[in-house]
């Protein structure tokens, strides 16, 4: 029986035939399938087929339902086809679900280094490592990227919050910040009591956008405040993109996306790091507005509702601002801000439409990493649509099979949207299940709020 395994020759899928050999001609054993639990409460899964090719991937998941009693076990994967394919071609995955909720990057980091230990230990040491995640669990995947070399030789972080927590929570109390005061609703934006004093404010505020939304006026203050977050103007999937310059539709997405990018839970987030950790002191909105990427849009708007945008300026200038507590930004920024220090190449996946996290913390993570020096072992991919991890099989395998090849390599062959998916549709036409592709080539603008944790810190 003969077995045909997808590789990247030359920046091309083409098919290495191998025979029936045992497992042990690759040096790895197999099969492998366990479910367990480490020590802290965090779950495990990992799965070595019999015919182990030797390159293991990691898999951290997002924001949300950790492990425990009622928890989610941990996944191999974030997409389904992905995973079947990976296995059915030799290779071996490994999961981690961190016992908790919330924003539990701290544990992550821990738990994922005790996984790839059991592996180890049941399977024997991979010829590569390759660590993916999705959001979160993208941000978990740059940390090991930095940290953990010793572990993971190549990192694929995708729709995620590489800018880190606190610039990525910045960005968004810019925006609350905003519309609150322009809207007139005096509310608390973060030192909550509880996470149903959390809940009513964002309800508070979800009304006053909705009593916004139908005025001129309502909707240019909307596209204001939304700017400071760079909402994206195309951003319900489902949807056509707006045309570059049809303000209003635009609007009418970043307002469905508003209260759910501008209000993401804070409560849980403060509660783990001690104390306050976003601030808006000493910014400039004049200059953020003019940096968003949105400066025509907003003008526009306002020209049409008749009001006056430097009036609307000047009272964010002027309102009361909120200082953060420097432990609490030191303890988000441990678990964990990336500081561009890479220590195994890291390939990035964005969606274009994407606001958990925007776009532009690709350019966040870009300009640190090239601010450090590594810029060689960064490549970054970005893929055609709106909304939140809502990539193909196929699009995925194209980003792994890119990041494996660097890895084994040392070259960055096929890491541009042509190749991707010219990579992408070759997987499809064997396996149709996988879906499209829509890779596009994108520089992101700037991002408003970077922070980079200061280099020499602790951070563990």
């Amino acid at each position: 029986m003969k077995t045909r395994i997808p590789a990247l020759v030359a920046g091309t899928l083409v098919a290495i035939t191998l025979g029936a050999l045992p497992a042990a001609a690759t040096g790895h054993s197999g099969p492998v399938s366990l479910r367990g639990t480490h020590a802290d409460g965090a779950t495990y899964a990992i799965e070595v087929p019999r015919r182990w090719n030797g390159t293991l991937l990691t898999y951290s998941p997002g924001y949300g339902r950790g492990a425990g009693p009622e928890g989610a076990p941990a996944a191999l994967a974030g997409n389904d086809q992905a995973r079947q394919w990976l296995l059915a071609h030799g290779y071996a995955l490994a999961g981690t679900r961190p016992f908790g909720d919330g924003w539990v990057v701290e544990e992550a980091l821990r738990d994922a280094a005790h996984t790839l230990a059991v592996v180890d230990r049941v399977a024997g040491r991979p010829s590569a490592t390759l660590a993916w995640g999705a959001s979160m669990g993208g941000e978990v995947v740059a940390g090991l990227a930095e940290l953990r070399p010793d572990l993971v030789d190549g990192a694929l972080p995708y729709c995620g919050s590489v800018a880190g927590p606190v610039a990525m929570q910045n960005q968004a109390f810019d925006a609350a910040f905003a519309v609150t005061t322009l809207l007139s609703t005096p509310v608390k934006l973060s030192g909550f009591a509880s996470a149903e004093e959390e809940a009513a404010v964002v309800a508070e505020v979800r009304s006053a956008l909705d009593q916004a939304q139908p005025t001129a006026a309502g909707r240019a203050r909307i596209a204001l405040a939304a700017s400071f977050a760079q909402i994206s103007p195309w951003s319900v999937p489902g949807t056509p993109e707006p045309g570059a310059r049809d303000w209003a539709a635009q609007e009418a997405q970043q307002y469905a996306a508003f209260t759910s990018t501008a209000f993401s839970p804070r409560y849980p987030l403060e509660q783990r790091a001690g104390g306050k950790f976003s601030w808006n002191t000493g910014v400039d909105y004049r200059r953020e507005l003019r940096e968003s990427g949105r400066l025509e849009q907003v003008r526009a708007l306002y020209a049409q509702a008749g009001i006056d945008l430097d009036a609307d300026l000047d009272q964010l200038a002027a309102a009361p601002r909120t200082q953060a507590d420097p432990g609490a930004v030191a303890y988000m920024a441990r678990h964990f801000t990336p500081s561009g220090r890479l220590a195994v190449p890291v390939l990035t996946v964005h969606t274009k439409g994407d606001n958990f996290p925007t776009v532009t913390q690709a350019r966040a993570y870009s300009d640190a990493v090239a601010r450090a020096g590594r810029a060689a072992l960064l490549r970054e991919t970005f893929v055609d649509g709106p909304g939140h991890c809502t990539y193909s099989g196929a699009e995925l395998l194209a980003a792994v099979l890119t990041l494996e090849h660097r890895v084994k390599t040392g070259a960055w062959t096929g890491a541009t949207a042509p190749a991707l998916n010219r990579l992408a549709a070759d997987l499809a036409e064997d396996d149709p299940g996988l879906g499209g592709s829509g890779f596009i080539e994108l520089r992101p603008g700037r991002f408003l709020r970077p922070f980079t944790w200061p280099t020499g810190a602790p951070r563990t």
